[in-house]
């Protein structure tokens, strides 16, 4: 054998061992044996807190919340009614005189009617000036001199009182007098109870057994039972309401006050109540 196939034969040699050993380890890299393979499979995430907790509404308390009402009635035993002058002249003190003798009158005629002083409270007194309306004035005719003048304004004096009638027949008969004396502005005739304080005892327990008798009737119609009270509260607004008197001229109406008709009032009382569910 020659020198140059020698040399062929170990090159050709070394090509097939390192060839040989080249797809030894790239099979190997595919074929991952089993333990290995368990080594790296993935370990399951722990549960969150959500997943493991029960839901919060669990937590909330059994109860049930209302609100009860209670109402009585009862004739009034006082009326009070606000009157007295609102008059207007050039000057302030002149205002202010008419005011004062209109009111001095006024006084002596609810003093005939034995109203005591201390069931007269005076409720408002002012004064003021109004001015006189303000528009354009038509020119002078040409050939005429002097301009058209310009209406002055005027000083007004309010002097009102509020009067406790006790006797409620006499409201008609204290009207017709104080508006004889000079009374011009009246503003309304209101009936109310001088204590109330039992009627209102009366309608706050009336209210708390409304309260349980409305939840009874809930927990009924969802299959459960009424336990003792949790909390309970007055709600704010309840009580006796009275419209708002309008003001009301009665300068130069004539005639009497006409029939005043106390009826009757309502006292209302509301309670929230919150009752535990058995």
């Amino acid at each position: 054998m020659s020198k140059n196939n020698i040399v062929a034969l170990i090159i050709t040699v070394v090509v097939l061992t390192a060839v040989a050993m080249f797809g030894t380890q790239f099979a190997g890299s595919f074929n991952m044996p089993e333990a290995e393979a368990a080594a790296v499979t993935p370990t399951p995430l722990p549960a969150t807190a959500s997943t493991q907790t029960q839901p919060a509404a669990a937590g909330l308390p059994r109860a049930i919340t209302v609100v009860g009402q209670g109402t009585v009635s009862a004739a009034p035993d006082l009326a009070t009614v606000v009157l007295g002058v609102n008059v207007s002249a050039a000057t302030v003190e002149q205002a202010m005189e008419d005011a004062s003798s209109r009111m001095d009158k006024i006084m002596a005629a609810l003093k005939k009617l034995n109203i005591s002083e201390r069931d007269i409270t005076t409720s408002n007194y002012s004064i003021y000036y109004e001015e006189p309306p303000r528009y354009e004035m038509p020119a002078a005719p040409k050939g005429t001199e002097g301009s058209a003048e310009t209406p002055a304004g005027v000083y007004r004096v309010s002097n009102m009182v509020t009067v406790k009638i006790r006797k409620l027949d006499q409201v008609g008969e204290l009207i017709d007098a104080a508006v004889a004396a000079g009374a011009n502005s009246l503003w309304g005739v209101n009936f109310d109870l001088e204590d109330r304080t039992e009627l209102e005892a009366k309608a706050r327990a009336q209210a708390v057994e409304n309260a349980r008798q409305r939840a009874e009737e809930l927990a009924k119609l969802a299959g459960v039972k009424v336990g003792g009270v949790v909390q309970i509260s007055e709600v704010i607004g309840g009580g006796t309401y009275y419209p708002m008197p309008a003001p009301r001229a009665v300068e130069g109406m004539g005639g009497g006050a006409g029939p005043i008709s106390p009826g009757e009032l309502e006292i209302t009382y509301q309670i929230q109540v919150t009752f535990e569910l058995q």
